[in-house]
């Protein structure tokens, strides 16, 4: 193929619909007929970046290998599509505004009037053709964030525009809108759809295809209306139903011939056509009775009257890919740190589950909560896999309860603490000090050397691995000798030895006690499940 083919999804009628999983579906359709693909996410924020978002607002913070905090649909991306991606694949306004503003301080250009149109679009334009260029991808899908008719978009749907009127036969456009089926009423209704689409319409953009989200399929009648209304061909009318897994869109999308009917747009014939290995990994899915129960202990959680799992989006996806391959459908029990302070009794409701994850987070609310968990799950024997503060809380409560050092504690909680166990990076004084705190973490890959013999090491089958990184406290160097003379395993450090990884309990003292400094999480596929994952999943099969 001899240029890049661009495709934009956006989203009308209301937020949460899907597009980032449609986005990643389209991607992974084209690539079982022969074809490369990337993905890019552009979040209409001010922010710079997803890393100063509170989780309960925006949801997960995902990381990429060079360091950037993104979006959540990044992973879903990465996840899909099998592939890492990078920096320049995350644009926000905020992302967008400081470049172009960089560029005129630097005279880019050339002492022109610099204004919001036509050269904030330009430069996301820019952006996205670098992502071509940079990937060599054949296939570039940009998924535009928020609603059609929202004001905050308008310059990414002009960009969109912009590149459609370069080069026409090299840009396709999907609108992903809800079709509501009101209880009371027991009919779908297109009405919104078509609003959606005159919208889309109003800033120069006829999109080529309609994902049609709902609670059931589309029937023909409702096909036929939106097809006639929003001047869309028939077949470019695709049913999007909810689905028991959203593992199961890609293979709904090539059943109804999604990537031939998108390649036939573009003049593009299918390279080959084999979906067949995550057909069979669905299947697979849907088919698992045996059970492991799963229990993630955390804070961010809940939003009102509701429960916002997408706080832990990669753990919980990281989960389900460790059981899957181990023959197991995953149960995931929510479980606030915060009870245990209240009512340390609740505790014991820890032995009904086969393991339990303490994840990441910031902060000192439920601290002591995490800290009693992983003292029953240490001494009652019940598998644990803790993800960042998740080893930072172990390592306090081993030199608590373990090493006799009474009220040790993290730093970034008590500045004061007469054992400061967890202590702040020396880099990263400063950084506090100046409140700079957007994108100043250690953050991205980083390589560590695994200790032979240990659960880590026979997990990965190597001596060598690289993690994502985002945190800024570490194991202080100075307790390292106490904890390891009491049982604690240092199992992966940095290659100068100066950076603690992963700590874990021998398995003659536990079935499996690990935990890492880095997140695991973004790394696990749904057909590559991270070994971390599988060996925790695989110890709460063995102690049912």
């Amino acid at each position: 193929m001899s240029q890049t083919k661009y495709i934009f999804v956006a989203g009308g009628v209301m937020s949460g619909i899907g597009k980032g999983i449609a986005t990643a579906a389209i991607g992974k359709v084209l690539q079982s007929k022969g074809y490369t693909t990337t993905a890019i996410k552009i979040d209409p924020y001010i922010n710079v970046d997803a890393g100063t978002m509170n989780p309960i607002e925006h949801g997960e913070t995902f990381v990429t290998d060079d360091g950037v905090e993104t979006d959540q649909d990044i992973g879903n991306y990465e996840r899909f599509l099998g592939v890492d991606i990078l920096s320049d694949n995350y644009m926000t306004t905020g992302r967008v505004y400081e470049s172009v503003i960089q560029r005129e301080r630097n005279l880019e250009y050339e002492g022109k009037c610099v204004e919001v149109v036509p050269h904030i679009p330009m430069e996301v334009i820019r952006r996205i053709k670098k992502v071509a260029k940079n990937t060599k991808a054949d296939f570039v899908l940009i998924e535009i964030g928020g609603t059609i008719g929202e004001y905050q978009n308008i310059l990414f749907l002009e960009a969109a525009r912009m590149l459609k009127l370069q080069i026409p036969k090299d840009v396709l456009f999907f609108l992903v809108s809800y079709l509501p089926v009101p209880s009371k009423i027991g009919e779908m209704k297109t009405k919104p759809t078509q609003y959606a689409a005159r919208s889309l319409n109003s800033v120069g953009i006829q999109p080529d295809f309609i994902l049609c989200r709902s609670e059931v399929r589309i029937d023909q009648a409702r096909r036929e209306k939106i097809s006639m209304f929003c001047n869309v061909e028939k077949d470019c009318v695709l049913s999007a139903p909810d689905v028991d897994s959203v593992y199961d869109v890609p293979v709904n999308f090539d059943d109804e011939n999604l990537a031939k009917k998108i390649l036939s747009k573009l003049n593009l014939r299918a390279k080959k056509n084999d979906l067949e290995e995550w057909r069979n990994f669905v299947k697979k899915v849907h088919n698992l009775q045996e059970e492991v129960k799963i229990g993630i202990v955390g804070k961010y959680f809940s939003t009102g009257d509701f429960v916002l799992s997408d706080s832990y989006i990669s753990v919980i996806e990281s989960i389900k890919y460790a059981a899957w391959a181990n023959n197991r459908k995953p149960i995931i029990e929510w479980i606030n740190s915060e009870e245990y302070e209240r009512n340390p009794e609740k505790l014991s409701k820890l032995k009904k589950l086969d393991g339990v994850i303490i994840p990441g987070g910031f902060g000192s609310r439920g601290i002591e909560g995490k800290i009693k968990a992983i003292e029953y799950l240490r001494k009652n024997k019940i598998p644990f896999l803790g993800l960042c503060y998740g080893m930072q809380i172990a390592c306090i409560e081993f030199a608590r309860n373990v090493c006799g050092l009474e009220m040790a504690n993290t730093t970034e909680i008590d500045k004061n603490t007469k054992y400061p166990v967890i202590d702040i990076m020396p880099e990263q004084k400063k950084n506090l000090k100046e409140k700079n705190y957007g994108a100043t973490m250690r953050l991205g890959a980083y390589p560590a050397n695994l200790k032979k013999g240990t659960i880590a090491q026979n997990a990965y089958k190597t001596n060598l691995i690289s993690e994502r990184h985002r945190h800024r406290w570490e194991v202080n160097p100075e307790y390292i000798e106490i904890l390891e003379k009491k049982g604690l395993v240092f199992s992966g450090t940095s290659p100068d030895g100066q950076l603690m990884e992963i700590i874990e309990l021998s398995k003659s003292k536990h079935p499996f006690f690990v935990a890492t400094q880095f997140h695991p999480e973004f790394k696990s596929r749904p057909l590559n499940p991270h070994p971390l994952f599988k060996e925790f999943i695989k110890a709460g099969i063995r102690i049912k």
